[in-house]
């Protein structure tokens, strides 16, 4: 009995030994189709080259003057348009389409325009009240690297406010040329409201 149990105790350990063996190599086998497979999922897929062909295979855009095919362009050479064939009308594609001058327009605008005047105006309040402190804390001060540091601080305010207001001045230059604007358009007072 015990030798049989001796027995089956080596079979199953070389069984074990022989499925460990098995999946080891089936891991290594799997390593190396995953790294084939990565590498060629890495790698950039050729790019397609067209031709005239494949041009000659799609429609022609709507809507524009290229649309006209060859018959209508060389009849129009042939009935004395003075179009050549083969020449197309210039579309100018970079010039955005002019927006709907409706209501919601010019109230966004001359409400922009309002809008960073009071923004301007607000920080302008806001360096004054900064130049007013920095004044007093350089009277206050005995030490001439303090003063100095403070001094800098100021004048970098005092050029600050500077700008503000000349923004603010061309903030309501901005409003009046929108309000003459929308009047020579025959905007309704109300609109800019």
């Amino acid at each position: 009995m015990r030798n049989l149990l001796s027995t089956a105790a080596t079979v199953g350990v070389l069984l074990t030994a022989l499925a460990v063996s098995a999946s080891a190599q089936s891991l290594g086998e799997l390593a190396k189709r995953e790294a084939e497979r990565r590498k060629a999922a890495a790698a950039p897929a050729p790019a397609k080259t067209y031709t005239n062909d494949d041009l000659k295979q799609l429609p022609p855009p709507s809507g524009t003057a290229s649309s006209k095919t060859a018959e209508e362009l060389k009849d129009a050479g042939k009935a004395g348009d003075p179009a050549k064939p083969g020449e197309t009308e210039k579309v100018d594609a970079t010039k955005p389409p002019e927006p709907a001058k409706d209501q919601a327009y010019w109230r966004g605008r001359i409400t922009g325009a309002q809008e960073d005047i009071r923004r301007n105006e607000a920080f302008l309040e806001a360096l004054q009240s900064r130049v007013n402190a920095l004044t007093a804390d350089f009277t206050a001060r005995d030490d001439p690297y303090q003063r100095a540091k403070i001094a800098e601080d100021r004048q970098k305010a005092l050029a600050e406010m500077a700008r503000l207001k000349d923004d603010i001045d061309k903030g309501k230059k901005l409003v009046i040329d929108i309000e003459e604007e929308a009047r020579r358009a025959g905007v309704p007072p109300g609109w800019l409201r």
